[in-house]
C-alpha cells in the first residue's frame, strides 16, 4: 500500500501543533474533515484552560493568603518582642534635637516633721501662753460618758507651798519654776490635778522619779466645792511628760477614807490624769503645727 511521499499519515493531535487532521472527503482514499472530532476535540481544549484558569487562580488566592499570614504573624512577633503596642517611638535620628542647656536641678528633700514633744521638752522652744485655764478651758469635762463640773484653779510660783509630805523637797530639788492647779467634782468624788513646770523635760523626769507615794499636792477646795483630802485617806498618781510632772488627788468631799472597792474614785483620778496629758500632748502639737506654718 502506497502513503504517498514517503509515510504513513501522520495521525492527528489536538495539542501537537505539526499534527495534521484527516480529512475524509465520503469516498475512496480522498479525506473529508471528521467534524465531530474536531467538536470534540475543541471542547476539551476549553475544558483544560478552564481548570488550569480555577488551578491558577486558587494558587495565587493561596499566596495572597499565604503572604498576609506571614505578615501578620511578623508583626505580631515584632511586638511581641518589643513588650509593647504597635505603635513604635521614632528613631533618635527622627527626633527633633533641643536647643540651648538643658537646665538642672538640685536634689531636694522633704524637711522632716517638727516633733511636737520638741516643744513641750525644754523652757526655750515651750513659748506658748500658760495658764490653769489654758490647760483646763471651759467650765466642765467629758469624758466618755461622763461630765466632770470645773471648781476652782490656782496658779503659784512657789511649788512647795502647794505641796504635801515629802513632795515640797522634790519640786525644789529639781527646780520646779510654777505649779498650776485644778480640781473637778463627780457627784461626792473630786480630784485635785496640780501641772508642775520645769526648763527641761530631764528635770521633770527626775521629779518623777524621785516622787514617792506620801509625794502628794494639796487639794483645792473653794467655789463650792468642800474641803477633801485633810486627814483622810485619798488616792493618787504621778507622772510626766515634756517638761511637765503632772500629779492627781482624788477623794470623797465628805471626809470619808478611800478604799480600793471605791471605783469611782479611781476612775475619777484616771480620767484627770489622761486628760492632763493629752492637753500637755496638745500645747507641743500646736506649737510644732505654728512653726511649720512659718
Amino acid at each position: 500500500m502506497s502513503y504517498g511521499q514517503g509515510g504513513p499519515p501522520s495521525q492527528w493531535d489536538p495539542w501537537k501543533p505539526q499534527s495534521q487532521q484527516p480529512w475524509n472527503s465520503g469516498g475512496g482514499n480522498s479525506q473529508s474533515p471528521d467534524w465531530a472530532a474536531l467538536a470534540e476535540a475543541s471542547e476539551t481544549r476549553h475544558k483544560r484552560r478552564r481548570l488550569l484558569f480555577i488551578g491558577g487562580g486558587a494558587i495565587a488566592t493561596v499566596a495572597i493568603g499565604t503572604a498576609v499570614a506571614v505578615a501578620v504573624v511578623s508583626a505580631n512577633g515584632s511586638n511581641q518582642a518589643a513588650g509593647g503596642p504597635s505603635s513604635q517611638v521614632p528613631a533618635t535620628a527622627d527626633l527633633p534635637s533641643p536647643t540651648g542647656a538643658v537646665p538642672s536641678f538640685a536634689p531636694t528633700s522633704a524637711p522632716p516633721p517638727l516633733d511636737p514633744k520638741d516643744f513641750i521638752s525644754n523652757v526655750k522652744k515651750d513659748r506658748a501662753p500658760l495658764a490653769p485655764d489654758v490647760l483646763f478651758p471651759g467650765t466642765q469635762l467629758t469624758m466618755g460618758e461622763t461630765v466632770y463640773k470645773k471648781g476652782p484653779t490656782a496658779d503659784t510660783r512657789d511649788c512647795a507651798s502647794a505641796a504635801k509630805a515629802t513632795l515640797p523637797k522634790v519640786l525644789t530639788d529639781n527646780g520646779c519654776s510654777r505649779l498650776l492647779r485644778v480640781t473637778y467634782t463627780k457627784d461626792d468624788v473630786a480630784v485635785t490635778v496640780g501641772v508642775a513646770v520645769f526648763d527641761t523635760e530631764a528635770q521633770a523626769a527626775k521629779a518623777k522619779q524621785q516622787a514617792d507615794t506620801r509625794s502628794i499636792i494639796k487639794s483645792l477646795a473653794g467655789g463650792g466645792v468642800k474641803e477633801f483630802c485633810d486627814g483622810a485617806v485619798c488616792r493618787s498618781t504621778t507622772n510626766s511628760y515634756g517638761r511637765y510632772a503632772y500629779f492627781t488627788l482624788s477623794g470623797f468631799t465628805s471626809a470619808k477614807d478611800v478604799t480600793e472597792q471605791d471605783k469611782a474614785v479611781f476612775t475619777t483620778g484616771n480620767d484627770l490624769a489622761e486628760f492632763t496629758f493629752r492637753q500637755i500632748r496638745r500645747r507641743g502639737e500646736a506649737q510644732a503645727s505654728a512653726a511649720a506654718n512659718e
